[in-house]
C-alpha cells in the first residue's frame, strides 16, 4: 500500500491541533479546583494522554476514510465530518474553563457528541476500521458528558454574579 504522505500529514496535523489548542484552552486554575467534582472523576493528569490516544486513532480514521473515498463528494462529506467535529472539539473548553460556565459546555457536548457519533455513522460507508477507531473518542465523550452534567449539577447556578 503506498502512503499519502500528504493526506497523512494533514490527519496528523488535525490531531495534533486539535489536541495541542484544547490543552492551551484548558485552564486548571483556582475556579476549576474550588469546583465541587464526583468521586469518581479521573485525575487530572490522566487527560491529556487520554486525549492524545484518543484524538491519534480519530486522525487515523480520517486518514483511511479519505483515502477508501473514492469520488469527489465523498472527500467533502469526509472533511465536513472532520471540520465540523474540530470546530465543536475546540469549542467545549473555552465555554468550560474561559468562560466558567460548564452549563454551556453540557449543552455545548450534545453537539460534540453528535459530531463524534457522525463519523462513526458515516465513515463505516468508507472503512470499518475507520469508524472503529472513533468508538473511544465516542465512549470518552459520553464520560465527559455525564462528568460534566455531574459538574454542573453540585455547582450550579453558573452565570451570576456577586453584589457588592
Amino acid at each position: 500500500m503506498d502512503i499519502d504522505w500528504t493526506l497523512a500529514i494533514i490527519a496528523a496535523l488535525w490531531a495534533i491541533i486539535l489536541g495541542g489548542a484544547g490543552g492551551a484552552l484548558t485552564e486548571i486554575g483556582e475556579w476549576y479546583r474550588n469546583l465541587k467534582k464526583p468521586s469518581w472523576q479521573p485525575p487530572d493528569w490522566l487527560f491529556g494522554p487520554a486525549w492524545t490516544v484518543i484524538l491519534g486513532l480519530s486522525g487515523w480514521s480520517l486518514y483511511l476514510a479519505y483515502s477508501k473515498a473514492q469520488f469527489f463528494p465523498d472527500h467533502i462529506l469526509i472533511a465536513a465530518l472532520f471540520g465540523v467535529n474540530f470546530v465543536l472539539h475546540l469549542a467545549w473548553s473555552p465555554l468550560f474553563f474561559k468562560s466558567k460556565r460548564p452549563d454551556w459546555a453540557l449543552f455545548e457536548n450534545v453537539f460534540l457528541w453528535l459530531s463524534v457519533a457522525a463519523l462513526c455513522f458515516f465513515l463505516s460507508g468508507y472503512s470499518t476500521l475507520a469508524a472503529w477507531l472513533n468508538a473511544p473518542y465516542l465512549a470518552w465523550v459520553s464520560f465527559a458528558f455525564v462528568l460534566n452534567w455531574k459538574i454542573v449539577q453540585l455547582n450550579r447556578p453558573f452565570g451570576r454574579t456577586a453584589v457588592d
